[in-house]
C-alpha cells in the first residue's frame, strides 16, 4: 500500500469526524458489526479474541461483546493494579487475571515515578543518565536542535522551564540562565510497560489473542492520532486490534453502560445526570494505578491521591511515606517526596488545603 494523498487523508478524515459525530444509536450498530468483524478477522488468521479489561469503559466493552458474541468471549487483566471494587467486578464477569512482571514499588524503586506526564517523564529519565552526549539532552533543555534538526529550535520539544530547572541539574550548564537541580529520586515512563503492557502482551502472544481494546478518540492524546489513523479495527505489521468504541464520547460509553446494565464498580459511584441532562459519575469520573501520577499536576484538591486516603487509609500511608528506598541514606519515602518537589500539596487533608495545583505549572505539555 502506498502513502497516502493529500485528498486521501481529507476523505479519511472527513469520514472520521462524520462518524465521531453519529447518533448514539447508530454508534452502537456501529461498534457490534465491527465486534462481529473483528471476530471474523481472528478467525481468518487463526487467532482467538478476547477483551483487555481494566476500568469502567473496558468493563463496558465486555458486557458488549458478550451480548453480541456471546458469553463465553475471554476477558482478560492485570486485575491487581485496579481499585478493590473493579477487581471485585473483575471477578463476577469471570475475567482472566494476569500477574505483572514487577511489583508496583520494585517498578518505582528500580525504575522512578511515572509523575507529570508519559513524554514529560521520557524526557526527565533522560536527563537523569549521567554522561549522555547525545544532542537530544541539549535539544531537551534548550529547545536548539543542532545538526540532526538542520540547527532549528523547537520550543515544543524542549522540556519546560519549569521542569529543567527540576530535572536538569546533570546538564545545568546547558542553561546558567536557571537555577538547575537534581531531584532526590528517579522518574520514569516505564510503569505501564512492565505492570500492564509487556505482561498482556505476553500471554496475548502465548494464546495467540488478537484484543478488543476500550479506547475512543474522545480521550485524546497519542491514543487519539492512532485511532484517526487506522480506524476500529487494525491490522499492522506488529500489532493487531479492535477499538469499536473508537466513535463514543464520554456520554455514549456512559448510557451504554446504562443500557445493558453494567455493574459500575463503586468507586465510580453511580451513572446520574447533571441539571443539564449529561451523564456523569457521581464518584471518580476516571480510574487508573493507584501509585499512577499521570497529570496529577492537572488536578484541583480533592485530586487522586486526596481520594486514595479517603477510600484506602493504609495504602495511601504507604506509597506516600514507605514504597521506596533511599539508595544513599537508606530512608523510606514514597509519593510525598515526589510531591513536594515539584510543588503540590498533600500531607494536611484537602479540606483545610484546598490551594489550585495548577497554578504552578503554567508552561505545560
Amino acid at each position: 500500500m502506498g502513502k497516502e494523498t493529500e485528498e486521501e487523508k481529507r476523505a479519511r478524515l472527513h469520514k472520521n469526524d462524520i462518524f465521531l459525530n453519529e447518533p448514539y444509536d447508530l454508534k452502537v450498530k456501529r461498534a457490534r458489526l465491527r465486534i462481529r468483524e473483528w471476530r471474523e478477522t481472528c478467525w481468518a488468521n487463526e487467532k482467538d479474541c478476547a477483551v483487555s479489561v481494566g476500568g469502567l469503559d473496558s468493563i463496558t466493552l465486555l458486557a458488549l461483546c458478550r451480548d453480541e458474541l456471546g458469553s463465553d468471549l475471554k476477558g482478560i487483566s492485570v486485575s491487581v493494579l485496579e481499585d478493590i471494587s473493579i477487581q471485585r467486578v473483575h471477578k463476577e464477569m469471570d475475567v482472566i487475571r494476569i500477574r505483572p512482571l514487577k511489583s508496583k514499588p520494585q517498578v518505582l524503586q528500580e525504575c522512578g515515578f511515572p509523575v507529570l506526564s508519559k513524554l514529560i517523564a521520557a524526557k526527565i529519565e533522560r536527563l537523569q543518565v549521567p554522561g549522555d552526549t547525545s544532542p537530544i539532552v541539549k535539544a531537551y533543555m534548550t529547545g536548539d536542535m543542532g545538526a540532526w534538526g538542520h540547527y532549528g529550535h523547537n520550543e515544543k520539544f524542549k522540556l519546560p522551564d519549569t521542569y529543567v530547572e527540576l530535572f536538569g541539574g546533570l546538564y545545568g550548564d546547558f542553561r546558567p540562565d536557571l537555577n538547575c537541580k537534581c531531584a532526590p529520586f528517579k522518574v520514569s515512563d516505564k510503569c505501564c510497560y512492565w505492570l500492564k503492557e509487556l505482561p498482556v502482551q505476553k500471554y496475548q502472544e502465548e494464546h495467540n489473542i488478537w484484543p478488543y481494546l476500550g479506547l475512543m478518540q474522545s480521550e485524546g492524546g497519542r491514543r487519539q492520532y492512532s485511532l484517526r489513523m487506522h480506524g476500529c479495527n487494525y491490522v499492522g505489521k506488529s500489532t493487531a486490534r479492535s477499538c469499536p468504541f473508537n466513535y463514543f464520547s464520554r456520554q455514549d460509553l456512559l448510557q451504554l453502560a446504562l443500557d445493558l446494565k453494567v455493574h459500575v464498580p463503586e468507586i465510580y459511584g453511580t451513572i446520574e445526570r447533571d441539571e443539564y441532562g449529561r451523564l456523569y459519575t457521581t464518584k471518580a469520573q476516571r480510574t487508573g494505578c493507584s501509585m499512577c501520577g499521570f497529570g496529577i499536576q492537572l488536578e484541583s484538591r480533592p485530586n487522586r491521591f486526596d481520594r486514595l486516603r479517603d477510600h484506602n487509609p493504609k495504602e495511601w500511608e504507604y506509597w506516600m511515606y514507605r514504597c521506596c528506598t533511599d539508595p544513599e541514606t537508606g530512608e523510606k519515602y514514597g509519593w510525598g517526596r515526589v510531591l513536594d518537589w515539584i510543588g503540590i500539596k498533600w500531607e494536611n487533608r484537602y479540606d483545610t488545603d484546598c490551594v489550585d495545583q495548577i497554578s504552578l505549572f503554567k508552561e505545560e505539555i
